[in-house]
């Protein structure tokens, strides 16, 4: 019988976290600029956009189009922090991807066949960098 030794045991685990934080890493990025490109449409005061006056979160687009450009600025940032393998980087990934979802399921009566598509990606960001445990060897 052979047994496997804590290190290569650890090595494994790192391998599959490591591939989990580049995917969250890339889709966060992939997410933040959708984020901004609606944000841009959302300052545009574009046609594509429905606004209602009857809905509870209710905002103008322009404060909309403000909130997704901020929003996506930091899902940029945030992933590139993530896939540089940055120590803040899965943590603070985890918070604003959980502020974008939060966002992105308030603005679902304005559009939601852009808002439901990147709640998904969102969902799928958080699943991956908070489903696995990241040993930090202290460097960074």
């Amino acid at each position: 019988m052979t047994a496997i030794t804590d290190k290569e045991q650890r090595g494994h685990s790192g391998t599959i976290v490591r591939r989990a934080s580049l995917a969250a890493g890339a889709m966060m990025t992939l997410s933040g600029a959708l984020s901004i490109v609606m944000g841009v449409s959302a300052v545009a005061q574009d046609s594509l956009l429905a606004t209602s006056s009857g809905y509870t979160y209710w905002f103008d687009l322009t404060t909309w189009g403000i909130l997704h450009l901020v929003v996506g600025v930091l899902l940029v940032i945030t992933g590139l922090g993530v896939v540089a393998d940055k120590s803040w980087g899965r943590g603070a990934g985890a918070a604003v991807t959980a502020v974008s979802l939060i966002t992105q399921f308030m603005f679902v009566p304005h559009y939601p066949a852009w808002a439901i598509p990147l709640m998904t990606l969102d969902l799928l960001i958080l699943f991956a960098l908070t489903r696995f445990y990241a040993e930090t060897d202290g460097r960074r």
